[in-house]
């Protein structure tokens, strides 16, 4: 007979960061029944919650900024990689003077937080750590992007960014009695559509088979939500949202300090050594860090847990180069916050030719719309390009309202015809700025309208983030159009030194979904899909052939 022993299914001690103090106000200690119980003020959870929204805002780990580092001394990164990874270097500098988010998808807001057994609140948790992850988006040059059903079809924005996600556990554990602990996360709307699920079977496990799932699925994950990633992959799970929960807190490094062998209890461990394989796999692809080269992951977290027999969830999530999260305790001495890094320029390296592939074409936005398609016509994919002139910023509900404008009859808005197409939506301009944090956003969503809209004279450039899919290089081949891949990630720099003017030209009552026309100045971005149907992303997107057969591990 089996005797009963319980065991946690995530035996992980969470990494202790170094923390800074918030406040040692509001928090008290009372003895009751011969048990010490920590009583929090609700202004305690007020504070924290605008301290992590504002720091995970502005400012990454330090060792998120030393993985960019080992980008550029990498003899083996491409000239594209290093690119990637030095403007995204001066991003975070310019992010962590507190002014400009570094991402202007400033992202739902996500709270998983363990309480102790020995804590006193007044009212509801949940509610004070929404008042202040409000206080934030009020105050902070950040973005509201949470959208509430009013029917089943029609939305409204919020207004606040709320709802956040708060989901509050009961901790247990010896010496946790009397301490909060919580991981804030900001998720933007690119990498957390990069979450997946697939519902596998037995037929998976085994080495051969796993490489060739992965080898189609991390493809599938492309460039739209601002590689290098941090990606994570679980296998197994007691039910499938449960491997999901576990890969998002995977990809925060979350739960690095779990066991790295398995065993008959049922504990979850992380297999270090599939790790480098699979991170070894992402370097083989040469989509790299968005425009071709080994970077397209920083690191890999491959957690196994385990799963009913008749079952197995695999679960693939990513955090993007807007890697926001940040740890938060409160105990009595203090409530505190991990300490992010405050001087990201101290990591920014001296550029020379070395670094950087000097071959760039300069494109005046300021030609008649024929005379830019010319001059892109005569550049091969993946060259890179600078742009200086007026651009029209539109994205999904612009998009949709012009195609219900052509379907009744109407024309193709001149702006439109005139202009490259930015797709973006800025968040908050900060007083003395031209724009604010205003960096690209999928193109994906847009690929529906691409040839509706080309064949109507419209959208013959387009600038944004991300692969697109064959209907949109057809569209291009077939209408004289040009796609141009703009860098995920550096929202703040783009806004702080190629954003010259920002205005509403149509729609304004879209608040950030509205169309802009902007000036711009040596914006940076890459020839991704050209006039006579090629596409950088064809082959690298693509799996290579492997058998698939199924058969024993070797």
């Amino acid at each position: 007979m089996v005797s009963f022993k319980y065991t946690d299914m995530l035996p992980a001690a969470h990494p202790e960061p170094e923390y800074r103090l918030i406040t040692t106000e509001g928090i008290s200690t009372q003895e009751v029944a011969g048990r010490t119980f920590l009583s929090i003020d609700p202004e305690v959870f007020r504070k924290v919650a605008y301290e992590a929204i504002h720091d995970i805002s502005h400012m990454l780990r330090t060792s998120h900024l030393e993985q960019l580092v080992k980008i550029i001394d990498d003899p083996e990164a491409s000239p594209n990689d290093r690119f990637v990874a030095t403007d995204l270097l001066k991003n975070a500098n310019i992010a962590a003077g507190g002014v400009l988010p570094m991402c202007q998808d400033t992202g739902t807001s996500i709270v998983s937080a363990k309480r102790g057994m020995n804590i006193i609140t007044e009212g509801n948790d949940e509610e004070h750590i929404s008042h202040g992850i409000f206080d934030a988006y009020q105050k902070l040059n950040l973005r509201y992007s949470q959208m509430s059903p009013v029917t089943m079809w029609e939305e409204k924005n919020t207004g606040d960014n709320l709802p956040a996600q708060i989901e509050i556990y009961a901790d247990t554990k010896p010496g946790h009695e009397n301490s909060y602990e919580m991981l804030f996360i900001a998720k933007g709307g690119g990498s957390a559509n990069k979450s997946y699920l697939f519902q596998e079977t037995k037929a998976v496990l085994n080495p051969k088979s796993f490489m060739a799932f992965l080898d189609e699925k991390l493809r599938q994950i492309g460039t739209s939500a601002c590689p290098p990633y941090h990606l994570a992959i679980v296998v197994g799970g007691t039910s499938a949202e449960y491997a999901l929960k576990v890969a998002k807190y995977a990809s925060t490094k979350y739960l690095d300090d779990l066991p790295t062998e398995g065993g008959t209890d049922g504990h979850a461990f992380r297999d270090l050594d599939m790790e480098q394989q699979v991170l070894g796999l992402t370097q083989s692809f040469g989509i790299g860090a968005q425009f071709g080269g080994k970077y397209f992951c920083h690191d890999v977290r491959v957690i196994r847990l385990p799963r009913h027999g008749a079952s197995c969830p695999i679960a693939i999530a990513v955090s993007c180069s807007a890697d926001r999260q940040a740890l938060v305790k409160i105990d009595a001495t203090g409530a505190y916050i991990e300490q992010l890094e405050t001087d990201p320029a101290r990591f920014l390296p001296e550029v020379t030719d070395v670094h950087l592939d000097d071959n760039v074409v300069h494109i005046d936005l300021n030609q008649p719309m024929d005379s830019i398609r010319a001059q892109l016509s005569a550049l091969p994919v993946k060259t890179r390009v600078s742009l200086t002139g007026p651009l029209v910023v539109a994205r999904d509900i612009a998009h949709a309202r012009i195609l219900e404008m052509l379907e009744r009859g109407e024309e193709m808005p001149e702006y439109l015809r005139n202009h490259p197409v930015y797709y973006a939506g800025p968040a908050k301009t900060p007083e003395g700025y031209a724009s604010g944090s205003f960096g690209p956003t999928t193109a994906g969503r847009m690929d529906a309208y691409v040839d509706r809209f080309q064949k109507a004279g419209g959208s013959m450039v387009m600038l944004a983030k991300g692969n697109r899919s064959n209907v949109v290089t057809q569209a291009c081949h077939d209408n004289g159009g040009f796609y141009l891949g703009s860098i995920g990630g550096p929202a703040a720099r783009l806004a702080k030194d190629n954003i010259t003017k920002v205005e509403v030209i149509d729609f304004e009552d879209l608040g950030m979904e509205a169309v802009w026309r902007i000036e711009v100045h040596d914006f940076p971005a890459f020839v991704v899909v050209d006039d006579k149907g090629n596409d950088f992303f064809a082959d690298t997107l693509r799996p290579v052939a492997l058998n698939l057969t199924v058969g024993p591990p070797k």
